[in-house]
């Protein structure tokens, strides 16, 4: 019987997959992505899968699953491999007397994800923290290490790794402060929760519990019972431009080494989608979520065409509104919006 996707993916969507096979070690999984690409046969890689959305018509080709799960502490660093739940990386770490990872908490999806997405929240990105990595490049046969300055970490949420299927991240190692005491807190929000002034410090345990509160109020830790989080997060990517367009003249604006980066939300919100837009839309079935105007949500009975014909109507709003497009965030596997 084949393996439905929507099974692997955080938004419950994906027709089938033709082959289906799990790795459970670093081995394997290269052994298994070698063996295809001899074979001609196309791969797909899935973690958590809370940054995929793969189309109704499923994928032709050999999904494998990755379930890798090595976990290792040696002083200040913390060597996790791809396939390791991201949270409990988060967990172990504090554990350990170990201080940088706590406003990462919460976030879904597993360990290899992160410098694919330079995951960031809360004023920290994984490239803050990120010493080295273990990668396989399927161009050219070879498993090497590689250093963060290798990865084309830059503008917002970018990486060599991302919208390319040449390499696979098979570990990655954080050099961390031996400490139980945060790094200064950038973010003016979470400051604010924790009580604290902007670049105050705070114990890594009281850091991890706000932020975990932030990301619940807004949909953004993963609840099977909560339909707001069934969805790949945020799925706009904030646009960079060289040159801001007059009808988005009063949009908030931030530096980005490669232009002026605009908040996605912002845009969305005020091209007149607001929280839970979408109820009432098409077959009801998919929405922003009632917390969150970044996140597109499965309402349930929801397929991927209903999400396309919905992302494209957003995006069609706010160009319309400020003549920007925008573009996803998440992996788009066989399916697009326009």
């Amino acid at each position: 019987m084949a393996t439905a996707i929507s099974e692997l993916t955080t938004m419950r969507l994906g027709g089938p997959a033709r082959e289906f096979a799990v790795a459970t070690t670093s081995d394997e999984l290269v052994s298994l992505v070698r063996d295809a690409d001899e074979s001609g046969t196309p791969v797909l890689l899935v973690g958590g899968g809370s940054n995929l959305v793969v189309g109704d018509q499923g994928f032709d080709g050999l999904v494998v699953k990755v379930e890798t799960a090595g976990l290792e502490v040696s002083h200040d660093k913390l060597r996790v491999d791809a396939g390791v739940e991201w949270d409990r990386v988060v967990l172990t770490s504090l554990d350990a007397g170990l201080a940088g990872l706590e406003t990462l908490s919460g976030v879904p999806g597993s360990t290899g994800a992160t410098p694919i997405q330079n995951v960031g929240a809360y004023g920290t990105l994984t490239s803050d923290l990120l010493s080295e990595l273990t990668v396989y490049d399927r161009e050219t046969r070879v498993t090497r290490a590689w250093l963060p300055q290798e990865c084309g970490f830059g503008s917002h949420r970018q990486s060599v790794f991302k919208h390319s299927d040449r390499y696979v991240i098979l570990d990655v190692t954080f050099a961390l402060d031996v400490s139980t005491t945060s790094k200064p807190i950038r973010y003016s929000g979470l400051a604010d929760r924790l009580g604290i002034d902007v670049d105050g410090l705070a114990p890594v345990s009281e850091v991890r519990e706000a932020v975990l509160q932030l990301r619940g109020e807004r949909g953004m830790v993963l609840d099977s019972d909560d339909h707001d989080t069934w969805s790949v997060g945020s799925f706009f990517i904030n646009p960079v431009l060289t040159q801001i367009p007059d009808k988005a003249s009063e949009s908030p604006t931030y530096p980005d080494p490669l232009g002026t980066k605009l908040p996605a939300a912002w845009l969305i919100q005020n091209a007149g989608f607001g929280r839970g837009y979408g109820k009432e839309w098409g077959t009801g079935s998919v929405a922003l979520s009632s917390k969150h105007v970044l996140a597109v949500t499965n309402r349930g009975g929801a397929t991927t065409a209903h999400v396309m014909a919905f992302a494209a109507h957003i995006r069609e709003g706010v160009e319309k509104a400020f003549d920007i497009s925008l573009g996803p965030e998440c992996d788009l596997v066989n399916c697009r919006f326009g």
